[in-house]
């Protein structure tokens, strides 16, 4: 009787200690803020150096959802006015064939976009995070009528494929915004 009272108390003693200790572990992007000063960044149409038509605006219009999805921060379209301006632009983007199938025609395609990000505390004028070289790569199934087994205009691809730009700049804006809440 006297080991199942000693095995109960040091199973409750187990218990307990298990009950008000913490892992240490949190939730990605839910446990980590920027620095307490910013409350409201600003967010302005990202510079398009490249020939994908409105790559900029869908690029700008992700981010801005997928901030004010996974933060509590204000977020607003413009530079005025604001704790932190994150811009961007994107310098390259590129569509190169993945994948050839027997007919020696491209299946896949592999785009690759490289960009600059930066998010910047207005009232310090300091750098919070910045990636100058961002490189996003994808691989997306060919459309039809658009195989072949060159290198693609990537303003051509989008314009048939309107579906994988929009997947390409929904993976874009969760991957920036990942880094930039969860480098804090």
């Amino acid at each position: 009787m006297r080991i199942v009272r000693s095995l109960i108390c040091v199973l409750l003693v187990l218990c307990g200690g298990a009950a008000f200790s913490g892992c240490g572990y949190a939730l990605a992007g839910r446990g980590s803020t920027l620095p307490a000063n910013i409350k409201i960044i600003g967010i302005p149409l990202f510079t398009n150096r490249t020939t994908v038509f409105n790559l900029e605006s869908t690029l700008t219009m992700k981010v801005r959802s997928e901030f004010i999805g996974r933060s509590k921060y204000t977020i607003q379209p413009e530079a005025n006015n604001v704790d932190a301006l994150l811009s961007g632009e994107v310098t390259a983007v590129t569509i190169q064939p993945a994948s050839i199938n027997a007919n020696q025609l491209a299946s896949r395609y592999a785009i690759t976009m490289v960009a600059r990000v930066e998010l910047k505390d207005m009232k310090t004028n300091m750098v919070i995070w910045d990636n100058p070289s961002l490189v996003f790569r994808q691989e997306y199934d060919a459309v039809g009528g658009q195989a072949s087994t060159s290198a693609v205009d990537p303003s051509a691809y989008f314009g048939q494929d309107t579906n994988a730009l929009d997947r390409l700049s929904t993976d874009f804006a969760k991957s920036i915004v990942s880094a930039i809440l969860e480098a804090f």
